[in-house]
């Protein structure tokens, strides 16, 4: 398995002042979906930073998403390995594949794939 990009999600209700603050570092916005905002490094195109309000479609709000190449191969390894599913296996309108797992700090990734 390969890993894409990982990215901190950041729960936030001022997406626009972030946008700006974090503007002043040489980030630029490259997704808005409304109820997640994805700043990027025009530099280091994987160099990013998710704002989330909340996630759309799941009960609780990720703290990281890990983009990998075969999010499928993922699932079946996480939950061999008998770890906590909190959000099933799903393909997504906005056209990602995913799910999301707690790891052993607690944190809850978004495991993801784009189709």
């Amino acid at each position: 398995m390969k890993v894409h990009r990982v990215v901190p999600n950041v729960r936030s209700k001022s997406a626009p002042e972030s946008r700006e603050f974090y503007g002043l570092l040489g980030f630029e916005e490259v997704m808005n979906i409304g109820w997640v905002m994805t700043l990027a490094s025009p530099s280091v195109p994987a160099a990013q930073v998710n704002f989330i309000t909340g996630d759309k479609t799941a009960a609780v709000t990720p703290d990281m998403s890990v983009e990998v190449n075969d999010v499928d191969a993922a699932y079946a390894a996480m939950r061999e390995r008998g770890a906590e599913i909190v959000h099933p296996l799903q393909d997504e309108e906005w056209g990602v594949r995913r799910f999301f797992v707690r790891d052993p700090n607690g944190r809850v990734l978004n495991v993801l794939s784009h189709r």
